[in-house]
């Protein structure tokens, strides 16, 4: 933890120690879990590497913000919240602090690890203070890029479909939960989607192919508080639908653009404009359109006009 802590050690020695260190966290830190070999780590030890990797996030290296936010994400499947309380508050406090673009970026990376990990016991805590911070960030164009606000809706995604497998049993408290929040949500989605798809742009294509998988699960799972918000997003979801069709033609037929076949971001997500198009032509894309049973024929309609 020390080494990968010392931003003085060159990067890849740095990021080679947080690595090891997530492995040694999964077989040292809980003598209750498959695959532990002893010794395990004494408390104090434990306090000392929580501390250090929590300093590491604000990083201005992306790939030891990806190790670092890995080896939290293994300590936190073991210690938070009972015994990691401050985890959540020291990640809020990074992501608001606009002035460390670096602090926000690690804090979300973390973030979209340790949701993807979340039971029914954690996520209706977390929604409603997350949430809003999150929206703040997609919807403030002008203050963060849009890798940052891709990631932040990596988050959304992750923790709506949690509430999703949550609602077969508790339907009334999650969408109680969710109901509030749609409105703002649809209107950013809307916002996102509205212009033309712009050619040789990966960044753009990854900001919206995370705004389809959050409607997906909105819709799927929403479907009756969504139905009067989702009028809103119809328009600019056929402009997206379009648009992309004609800069794939563009790139993967014709071969005139570059469609960054291959491509991937400092965190490992692929970039290219195949992989943002499969979503666009998905089977939940199209869910979008016919999934809102009650308002499919004012669906229709709005299609004839639009």
């Amino acid at each position: 933890a020390k080494v990968a802590a010392n931003r003085e050690f060159p990067m890849e020695l740095r990021q080679l120690a947080a690595v090891l260190l997530k492995q040694f966290i999964q077989k040292h830190w809980h003598e209750d879990e498959d695959g532990f070999v002893h010794p395990v780590v004494a408390n104090d030890e434990k306090e000392i590497i929580r501390r250090l990797l929590l300093l590491c996030l604000d990083d201005s290296h992306r790939k030891i913000c990806t190790a670092v936010s890995m080896a939290v994400t293994s300590i936190a499947h073991y210690d938070w919240p009972e015994d990691w309380p401050d985890l959540l508050p020291f990640l809020m406090k990074l992501i608001n602090d606009r002035m460390n673009m670096n602090g926000v970026h690690g804090a979300l990376r973390c973030l979209a690890l340790i949701s993807s990990d979340l039971d029914d016991k954690t996520v209706p805590s977390m929604v409603p203070i997350l949430f809003p911070c999150l929206l703040s960030i997609v919807s403030s164009p002008q203050i963060y890029d849009k890798s940052l606000r891709a990631r932040a809706l990596e988050i959304v995604y992750s923790c709506t479909s949690m509430l999703g497998t949550m609602s077969g049993i508790y339907k009334v408290e999650t969408t109680n939960l969710m109901s509030p929040m749609l409105q703002p949500w649809m209107q950013q989605f809307s916002s996102i989607l509205s212009d033309p798809v712009p050619s040789e742009e990966p960044d753009d294509w990854s900001l919206r192919m995370e705004v389809l998988k959050c409607l997906s699960q909105f819709v799927q799972n929403f479907a009756g508080a969504t139905e009067k918000e989702f009028m809103v997003i119809v328009g600019p979801l056929w402009q997206t639908f379009v648009t992309s069709l004609k800069v794939y033609e563009l790139s993967a037929v014709e071969g005139a653009q570059d469609s960054f076949e291959g491509r991937y971001d400092s965190d490992g997500t692929e970039r290219s404009l195949e992989s943002f198009v499969m979503q666009v032509v998905s089977t939940h894309f199209f869910s979008f359109f016919w999934g809102v049973q009650a308002g499919v024929q004012s669906l229709h309609l709005v299609f004839i006009n639009y």
